[in-house]
């Protein structure tokens, strides 16, 4: 008997992907969609937030913009209930967004490492006790944090995303316990290193090769190889996982080598 892929389909469905204007967020945003998902698109910049809605819809999704803050924690509610009164639903969250600062510890400011918590751990919170309550009562729902290698290893140079990072995995599977009962999963991808915007100015350096020479697939990864990820754990396939980090990282965090002697300055 085949595997039925119309348990992949995500027909129907309204997902709300925050951070989703560029990088990883747009790629998310991209696949959700082409699964057959009416994707909400937030950016805190509206041209962001309408460029991608214009990039899906070009290639025949279904799309429409979502301006606000995921840190203007007083208003998530009201921005969450405002989507669903126009979109009807709200089936998946895609908690994305995310910032890094790039310092060593003397010069790692204390706001600035709250601000980094504050997006990349508080927000995640924020967004889904606020997309929790819609979910509960429609009887299901998704929720799919973004994680990364650092959820599970760390380099110095990046300490407050490394205590993020590790955050959002006890989140998600707290996040999972809680849930559950109320058929909502919560599950998180962890990127490896990806070539993105943010990292192309690496293309060249040191830091490039050791990437490669540490991962096991020898490379770094497109935007677009996050998706198939993202569509499985949204969709009704990935209906009994819960509470866990799949890894996309080409195989790095299995690697001896992961740990960092020197701070060289990319992020994952």
């Amino acid at each position: 008997m085949g595997v039925d892929l119309t348990e992949f389909s995500l027909e129907g469905r309204v997902a709300l992907v925050t951070g989703a204007g560029r990088g990883i967020g747009l790629a998310f945003a991209q696949a959700l969609a082409r699964a057959g998902a009416h994707v909400v698109v937030n950016d805190l910049r509206a041209e962001f937030a309408d460029e991608a809605c214009h990039a899906i819809e070009a290639a025949g999704g279904k799309a429409s913009p979502a301006v606000f803050s995921v840190t203007d924690f007083s208003e998530l509610d009201a921005a969450v209930d405002a989507i669903v009164a126009r979109q009807g639903r709200l089936d998946i969250l895609m908690n994305n967004a995310g910032i890094l600062i790039r310092a060593p510890i003397e010069d790692h400011a204390i706001p600035d490492f709250a601000r980094v918590i504050d997006i990349n751990l508080n927000a995640v919170y924020a967004m889904a006790r606020a997309c929790a309550r819609p979910m509960k009562a429609q009887g299901k729902g998704r929720i799919i944090n973004t994680g990364s290698v650092m959820s599970i290893s760390s380099r110095p140079g990046v300490i407050s995303y490394v205590a993020a990072k590790h955050g959002v995995l006890g989140l998600t599977r707290g996040l999972a316990a809680e849930l559950g009962p109320h058929n909502i999963t919560v599950n998180a991808i962890g990127p490896g290193y990806i070539l993105t915007e943010m990292n192309r100015h690496v293309l060249g350096t040191p830091f490039e090769k050791t990437v490669i020479d540490r991962t096991p697939m020898a490379r770094w990864a497109a935007p677009e190889e996050l998706g198939g990820t993202a569509v499985f754990l949204a969709s009704d396939a990935g209906g009994f996982m819960t509470g866990q980090l799949l890894m996309v990282d080409g195989g790095m965090t299995s690697n001896s080598l992961l740990v960092e002697t020197q701070n060289l300055g990319a992020s994952s």
